[in-house]
């Protein structure tokens, strides 16, 4: 498992072993089974997660008690509640295993020290970082200025596997249609 993280830092950055075995020493590596939450709704977030195996969902329960899909996240993509992760507050969301998961977590603590100890990786976590900005402006983007069918059409582009890993139910939430759309638009 430990390649696995040593390869998604590598796709930006290169690294010695023995750079790696210091970044390798901020990691946990955890497992959770299909409808674990990681993090709830309230809680403090003390960790953010490198998706090795899986896949996830971050949700928004709203106070009429719909619940909206954030952001799907699977293989080599970093997840929480990055509000509450870096302002170290109580969790708005709630991060739930859609499929049996393994992550490498790192806690907030954890990754205060090791971008002190390391300019590299501070350097990828900014890399890291702006990618997740540009992708949440553009699926900002795409609610207003798209259609149910073109936001589909580009979700589909983007993240095939999505379609075969996700329920119909929660893309059609992702998507901000209904079921019943969704079949529609995929036909």
């Amino acid at each position: 498992m430990k390649e696995k993280l040593k390869k998604h830092i590598e796709n930006l950055i290169s690294l010695t072993d023995d750079e790696f075995s210091l970044i390798l020493s901020y990691f946990s590596f955890e497992k959770y089974k299909k409808n674990d939450f990681i993090i709830q709704e309230g809680e403090n977030v003390k960790n953010c997660y490198l998706i090795v195996n899986g896949l996830l969902k971050l949700v928004y329960d709203d106070k009429n008690g719909k619940q909206h899909i954030v952001s799907f996240a699977m293989e080599d993509w970093w997840e929480s509640d990055f509000s509450a992760y870096f302002s170290q507050t109580k969790a708005k969301m709630s991060l739930m295993c859609i499929e049996d998961t393994t992550v490498f977590s790192l806690s907030f603590k954890n990754y205060q020290k090791l971008s002190a100890a390391s300019p590299k990786m501070k350097q990828f976590f900014l890399e890291k970082s702006n990618s997740g900005h540009i992708a949440s402006q553009n699926r900002i983007l795409s609610f207003l200025t798209s259609n149910a069918k073109e936001r589909y059409e580009q979700l589909l582009k983007l993240y095939p596997l999505l379609f075969q890993r996700v329920p119909k139910i929660l893309l059609a939430s992702y998507l901000g249609v209904s079921r019943e759309t969704l079949s529609r638009l995929s036909s």
